[in-house]
């Protein structure tokens, strides 16, 4: 559910304007309105955006460069040191690319040098002064003529390649143009020489990454520069909100905060000689919006986000969609083996990992744990257990549960259609209700109907002795609801226009609801293709294993594990995203959901840094 919330309405003298924001963030409870600011708020606003922005990009690179396994304590948080990191990673780094380039062509020299062999090339230049040409080439060796070696003084040095590499030492300057070939230009130093330089290149680049290495302990300061200025941005986003009067020497402000916290702000403001008025919510007001559900509803709460948040008048639908979620991604997934493993998993990790993970993340995990647990209950219908028939086996247990529990591929089909046309009907209640609070209750007559048309034809066909189809008392029930559809579509207009819209809301209706009914036959296909997969996986690991006593059960165990981690993560995968689409798609549009809510986010400061922001 949508926690109620209050507008509070603040007044302060320009003069106070600064202290009573700190008052106002050292609360922490107060949910600013942020107006539109102007163009030269926003330059204002652009140098501390730009710092922010260097700060994480120093963040992120010294977390990559923090070795895991060190032992290295962090030093203590300081905002000023870490101000100045980001200059010198930008100095390391110049100096590493610098370093990277140098590397790059010494590389490429020392290949080029590499079929000529080690040589001085001071011993080139001896020859030079002696009167001496030395030419190098590389000739195709089709092209290559041994006369070279008698006319020119060619030396051949190395083939390789279908490539002759050969030198030519005499009189003559122009020797390219009687070759024909392209004369090679050897760098002016030797390969042992390039080979020093290139270990001297790397054994620098490693010390930068030492330097980068250390530099890591000073994330606390990173860190705590980063929040500094994150409060200072926060702070200036607030102080352009307010609304300047009496010649700008008041300054008006409002601001959110949620009805049971009011009694602790107010005790608060009145300490602090601040004028406010505390006020209920206007239809037209865009109001923040804050979750208030209980312990188990929490949990699908990151699902509801991913799509967006209700409006403040709308009904939460959080608390609707999760069971049902949970049965769907059960169904999805269909097999007690996987649910099994991601319930075990996701308590290892809560149990070794407890002190490392953040709120949201336990939060995630606790979400798998119930997850998990849902798919095996639904695995309990098809008796699968990593791909192996649990029903197959004889055994009292196994018969038992299959006696009582055990549902044909034909059962499961009609179990998803049952089952969507249970959440649409939900959903239409849902719609009806969401009116009633939005607009009052004759805006939802016309869902009424709907909901009793639809809800006859099922009671007639579960219990024909009770409501015949067709029969008097269900013709009696279908004029009722044909009447409240047809004439109560658009309170407020002429019957015509209702009779009209009203046949247009049939027609769409007709077309409409087959098709988000059949959508739910994938809870089926899912299940199903997951659990064919599976035994397809332990079929390989059986067949391909070869007849040897060792490699055998080996080569097995690995077809099984490598094919089963492939089968859980596309199925986990498509029973996230499966059930999700049938909540955001056929669930909130039959429960007419708008949306459109932003998250209530109190104007507070930054919390301090610690260990987990970094693990």
């Amino acid at each position: 559910m949508v926690a109620k919330m209050k507008k509070i309405t603040f007044l302060a003298f320009h003069k106070d304007y600064d202290c009573f924001l700190h008052d106002l963030r050292n609360l922490g409870m107060i949910h600013v309105v942020e107006h539109d600011r102007t163009e030269a708020d926003e330059e204002g606003l652009q140098q501390f955006v730009a710092e922010s922005k260097k700060l994480n990009e120093a963040s992120k690179i010294l977390k990559r460069y923090r070795d895991k396994k060190t032992t290295a304590t962090f030093n203590e948080p300081d905002a000023e040191q870490g101000k100045t990191i980001p200059a010198a990673i930008e100095k390391i780094e110049n100096r590493k690319s610098s370093l990277s380039q140098q590397l790059q062509v010494s590389i490429k020299e020392r290949d080029a040098l590499r079929p000529w062999g080690d040589f001085d090339p001071e011993n080139i230049h001896r020859l030079e002064k002696a009167g001496y040409h030395v030419h190098f080439f590389v000739s195709p060796d089709n092209k290559y003529n041994p006369e070279w070696e008698t006319l020119y003084d060619a030396v051949v040095v190395k083939k390789e390649s279908s490539k002759t590499y050969f030198m030519t030492v005499n009189h003559i300057d122009r020797m390219a143009d009687l070759l024909d070939l392209e004369e090679v230009k050897l760098p002016n130093v030797s390969f042992s020489a390039l080979n020093r330089l290139i270990d001297s290149l790397l054994e620098k680049k490693k010390l930068q990454d030492d330097v980068l290495q250390r530099l890591s302990n000073d994330l606390p300061s990173v860190e705590a520069a980063l929040r500094e200025l994150d409060n200072r941005i926060a702070f200036t986003r607030v102080a352009q909100s307010a609304t300047p009067l009496a010649d700008e020497k008041l300054l008006l402000l409002q601001g959110w905060a949620p009805a049971e916290n009011v009694s602790e702000i107010l005790s608060y403001l009145e300490s602090k000689d601040a004028y406010f008025e505390v006020s209920d919510p206007l239809p037209e007001d865009d109001v923040p919006i804050k979750f208030q559900n209980n312990k188990f509803f929490r949990l699908f709460e990151p699902v509801a986000e991913l799509y967006m948040l209700p409006k403040y008048n709308e009904i939460d639908l959080t608390p609707y969609f999760a069971p049902f979620y949970m049965l769907f991604f059960g169904l999805s997934l269909g097999d007690m083996g996987y649910g099994l493993f991601l319930l075990i998993v996701a308590t290892l990790v809560k149990m070794f990992q407890k002190q490392k993970l953040g709120t949201s993340v336990k939060t995630i995990l606790s979400l798998v744990q119930v997850l998990g647990a849902s798919t095996m209950a639904a695995g309990l219908l098809t008796g699968g257990f990593f791909g192996f028939a649990v029903y197959d086996l004889d055994n009292p247990i196994s018969q038992m549960l299959k006696e009582k529990a055990y549902f044909n591929n034909n059962q499961m089909f009609m179990l998803s259609l049952v089952l969507g046309v249970i959440q649409i009907l939900f959903g239409m209640c849902l719609k009806a209700a969401n009116r009633i609070k939005q607009f009052g209750f004759i805006h939802a007559v016309s869902t009424l109907g709907w909901i009793l048309l639809l809800s006859s034809f099922i009671l007639s066909y579960l219990a024909p002795a009770l409501l015949p189809m067709g029969g008097t008392l269900h013709l009696i029930v279908m004029g009722a609801a044909a009447v409240l559809i047809f004439f109560f579509n658009t309170p407020g207009k002429n019957p015509a226009i209702n009779l009209g819209l009203g046949l247009w809301d049939t027609y769409n209706m007709a077309t409409g609801l087959l098709g988000d009914v059949l959508s739910y036959v994938r809870l089926f296909a899912l299940g199903l293709s997951g659990g064919i997969l599976a035994s397809v996986f332990n079929s390989l690991a059986t067949g391909m294993s070869p007849d040897h006593t060792i490699a055998g059960p080996i080569v097995a165990i690995l077809i099984f594990l490598v094919g089963h981690t492939i089968n859980i993560f596309m199925n986990v995968l498509g029973a996230i995203v499966h059930p999700v689409r049938l909540t955001f798609v056929e669930f909130y549009k039959n429960a007419e959901f708008t949306g459109g809510g932003k998250k209530y986010t109190p104007f507070r400061a930054s919390n301090v840094w610690n260990n987990q922001t970094i693990n």
